[in-house]
């Protein structure tokens, strides 16, 4: 009887796998923004209230007014209106349509899809200035043609303090969202409970003074009006910030560490 030695297979070597980057997380979320009908309708809205807005100035205000900056201004209402709800969906989609779970599969560190879900929302406030002076250059060219004063300077502390709003408003509503990781909830709350703060502010003497440093109907509100912040004016906007986002965003991520999904 003879035995013959088999020879030793050789098997590949295996190929670490590496773990996608930060970036490419953020690229997925901003993918995720408009997969989803919601999410597409709601940037359509998105714009049309913009140019609305933008209609109605050009045809509301005084020839004097008429202008680039007046325009551009405009459009940030709409926008931080509406902008907030987009970052509201980026979470809660998550739990509404249950791919939470498959998210935090393949990628167990749920700190950097968070990290990933900020970054996506603050590349699309700064994208939203964009559109804001695409869509106010297209008026403004409109009111030079109708008469007006259509001039295009605009201060860069307008625009800085512009994308300060917008990169606010986007994270209150991340902030939002993931606290409380239910879309109809979220919502209803971003826009509720700063209108009734608002409004105890304005009925409530002895409330008064502490609605100007926590309203940010108030401390927005030179942004709005074109007019360079003082040091006080961003302490206050700090100061709101700190209440109505940094505090929910901090509860919410840690409620997102540790909820079990879906």
């Amino acid at each position: 009887m003879t035995a013959t030695l088999a020879s030793p297979t050789t098997s590949a070597p295996a190929v670490p796998l590496r773990r996608p980057s930060l970036a490419r997380l953020t690229m997925v979320e901003l993918r995720k923004l408009v997969d989803t009908r919601a999410g597409v309708w709601l940037m359509v809205a998105i714009v049309l209230s913009c140019i609305g807005f933008a209609t109605i100035q050009l045809f509301a205000l005084d020839p004097a007014l008429r202008r680039f900056e007046i325009f551009f201004l405009g459009t940030l209402l709409p926008i931080g209106i509406l902008l907030p709800v987009l970052g509201i969906l980026t979470v809660t989609s998550e739990w509404s349509q249950r791919t939470a779970l498959t998210t935090f599969a393949l990628v167990p560190a749920r700190s950097r899809v968070v990290g990933a879900k900020l970054a996506a929302g603050m590349i699309i406030a700064l994208a939203s200035l964009g559109a804001s002076g695409l869509i106010a250059a297209a008026v403004n060219l409109v009111a030079m043609a109708i008469g007006g004063d259509a001039a295009w300077g605009i201060g860069l502390a307008q625009v800085g303090a512009a994308a300060v709003m917008q990169l606010i408003n986007v994270t209150m509503g991340i902030a939002f969202g993931m606290l409380l990781l239910n879309t109809p909830l979220a919502i209803v709350s971003y826009f509720v409970l700063p209108t009734i703060w608002s409004v105890l502010g304005g009925l409530v003497s002895w409330l008064a003074t502490a609605a100007r440093w926590l309203d940010f109907s108030l401390t927005m509100a030179p942004i709005l009006n074109g007019a360079t912040l003082t040091g006080q004016q961003w302490a206050q906007l700090g100061t709101t910030t700190a209440v109505w986002v940094v505090l929910p965003l901090l509860i919410g991520t840690l409620r997102v560490l540790r909820a079990e999904a879906p």
